[in-house]
């Protein structure tokens, strides 16, 4: 499944165009950031992608509250990344 537009851009808009991940990435020297929130931003049709916190295939919605904007680096770097 997909977020739908209006999803994205009420995710977009909630986020304030900065990426929303505070994940560790511990051991990775290519994150963006190693703890707190990462300090990316962007334009709203900027190098973003909206990510499925608790993902479909674990039973996770695509509905807004289960949405985070994150930077491209940072997605690629999520644990469910590129998985169904």
């Amino acid at each position: 499944m997909a977020f739908s537009e209006s999803v994205k851009d009420a995710a977009y808009k909630l986020s304030g165009g900065r990426c929303e991940c505070t994940r560790q990435h511990s051991g990775r020297t290519d994150a963006p950031h190693h703890g707190g929130r990462c300090t990316v931003t962007f334009s709203r049709h900027g190098n973003w992608q909206a990510h499925h916190i608790i993902s479909v295939s674990a039973g996770g919605s695509d509905n807004l509250s289960n949405c985070e904007v994150l930077c491209t680096k940072c997605h690629e770097l999520t644990r469910t990344y590129g998985n169904s």
